[in-house]
């Protein structure tokens, strides 16, 4: 009953996602500009360039969903992405002396100033442990190796447990799938670019962590054999469907990827988009506009290449709506 006022309001605010019709009309803009106009029109968001919209679009999104949810830390997956995303920009842009602080991105859980002065000072212990314990360790390996893709990846497991440990605990049977979905792919594709950058054991080993459906040592070892039998590996393996994810990326990375977005797609539309009771109407709206926010990215990025508008189709996810 707490999600009653929010559903009913979600499910007027999903009248202004994307629709197909709206699709097919970006596809015959010729410009940027062009492109801007109409979302603009539409609402989408403001600004005077694609990348403003988008990021408009994302805080009004999360404004909206403050003002309606009767529980922000059901959110809490969703920023603590975000969290590790800021994490890692603050870390290179200190140990480097570099500028940052126009990458940063929220919502978030630790607050940017807290994330600089926690870098800065090396003081993790400020942030929640299962991100401080991780930075403190990712900050010594930068330190000592110089090796930002090792950091990175002691960084990304603890996001990845986190998500995990939130899907086990979660009450919402999409989020709780999507959650696992979500790192189950993510495992995949970090086994499959350290095949191809032939990584170490020792890399892999501190990169992946257990998932349901994946034998992290067995695909540990596939993964330093070579990508041919990494590939073999995978296969064989049916969960999240797989097998068939491997077969496409055989054909093209990103006929994968887009298999692999267009699955969490279905699953939102599957447990959300006619759900009418708890949290699902709300996780579901999220999800479709962060795809409607893809899809402006995928367009945006064929327009500026002058891709012809059936090659873009082709790389378009499925909709929410």
């Amino acid at each position: 009953m707490e999600y009653e006022y929010s559903i009913g309001s979600v499910r007027a605010r999903e009248k202004k996602l994307l629709s197909s019709s709206d699709i097919e009309q970006m596809l015959a803009l010729k410009s940027e500009k062009e492109l801007v106009r109409f979302l603009s029109d539409k609402g989408f968001g403001e600004g005077d360039t694609v990348d403003e919209l988008i990021a408009s679009n994302t805080e009004k999104m999360w404004k909206y969903v403050k003002s309606v949810a009767p529980d922000m830390n059901l959110f809490e997956p969703f920023f603590a992405q975000n969290d590790v995303h800021n994490l890692k920009t603050v870390l290179k842009g200190t140990m480097s002396n570099r500028d940052y602080g126009s990458l940063l991105i929220s919502p978030c859980m630790t607050g940017e100033k807290n994330m600089i002065e926690a870098v800065e000072n090396r003081r993790f212990d400020s942030l929640p442990e299962w991100l401080g314990n991780a930075a403190d360790k990712a900050y010594g390996l930068l330190a000592e190796t110089k090796d930002a893709r090792l950091s990175d990846a002691v960084i990304d497991r603890a996001v990845m447990q986190k998500l995990l440990w939130e899907s086990k605990k979660s009450k919402s049977v999409f989020l709780k799938k999507y959650l696992e979905r979500l790192v189950f792919f993510a495992e995949v594709k970090i086994a499959l670019r350290a095949a191809k950058t032939s990584a170490t054991e020792t890399y892999l080993e501190q990169a992946l962590c257990e998932c349901e459906g994946l034998d992290i040592p067995a695909l540990i070892k596939a993964s330093v054999s070579g990508e041919n039998e990494l590939i073999k590996h995978l296969e064989k393996i049916n969960s999240n469907d797989c097998a068939k994810a491997v077969a496409l990326y055989k054909k093209s990375p990103s006929e994968f990827e887009k298999f692999v977005d267009d699955g969490t797609m279905k699953l939102a539309r599957e447990l959300c988009r006619h759900s009418c009771a708890g949290a699902e109407p709300l996780l579901g709206y999220c999800i479709g506009c962060e795809y409607d926010r893809k899809t402006v990215n995928i367009i945006s990025g064929g327009i500026k290449t002058k891709t012809p508008p059936d090659k873009i189709r082709e790389r378009l996810r499925v909709s929410y709506g």
